[in-house]
């Protein structure tokens, strides 16, 4: 499985490399999928206008927009109303699955309601994750960031990557998103963990892993 997780998109050179870099061929003659679920738990994103920009690659955040062969939507919550045979084969000949962000815990919720997290390990897709759409890969994501509760609670996600991660470090949009708070978010996780800025992305390949910078970033030892 590749994953590029990234706190804002690919939005500056050495990102944009390193997909390149994970992609079987070109971009443009790549097909991607956009997973705009996570937007729909998060207050400030959904729904509405922001999900059309997502959608459309008109958000800001180069991901939708970086000149896809072809770019389909993948809603989650949709799936498990449909029979399996009408989606599944569409995300296994995929080349690019493109998550946006939003609420990680929504996602990683309706990831596993809907089938596709049990679907992922065993895709040959490059996964690009933004913001919640990255935090989602992680065991959890820390009680900073908990906003939508799950049914059984808890800060759990996915658990297919071991560290945790605390995106749009210092954001001028997000003042409570300093160094100290991460620090002290990492505090509570349980395992490793990184703080990024908006800059930054860390790549995964088959367990390694790897920080793609233009920007700052901090990692923090497993207690």
């Amino acid at each position: 499985m590749k994953l590029l997780l990234t706190s804002a998109g690919v939005n500056n050179k050495s990102i944009h490399n390193a997909l390149v870099g994970m992609l079987s061929k070109p971009i443009a003659d790549s097909s991607a999928l956009c997973i705009p679920t996570a937007m729909y738990g998060h207050p400030w994103l959904g729904p509405g206008v922001e999900a059309w920009q997502f959608i459309s690659g008109n958000s800001g955040n180069p991901m939708v927009d970086l000149g896809w062969k072809s770019v389909g939507v993948l809603e989650l919550t949709a799936l498990p109303s449909i029979n399996k045979e009408r989606w599944v084969p569409l995300v296994q000949e995929t080349d690019v699955l493109l998550a946006a962000g939003g609420d990680a815990l929504y996602l990683s919720h309706w990831m596993r309601q809907s089938g596709l997290a049990e679907l992922l390990p065993s895709l040959q897709a490059v996964y690009v994750g933004m913001s919640a759409g990255s935090m989602v890969m992680a065991p959890n994501v820390g009680e900073f960031f908990v906003g939508w509760t799950p049914p059984a609670g808890g800060d759990g996600a996915l658990g297919l990557v071991d560290f945790a991660m605390f995106p749009h470090l210092d954001h001028e949009k997000l003042p409570g998103n300093t160094m100290a708070a991460a620090e002290e978010w990492a505090a509570g996780i349980r395992g490793p963990a990184y703080a990024m800025d908006d800059q930054t992305a860390i790549k995964v390949i088959d367990g390694t892993t790897e920080v793609i910078s233009e920007g700052v970033w901090k990692y923090f030892a497993s207690h």
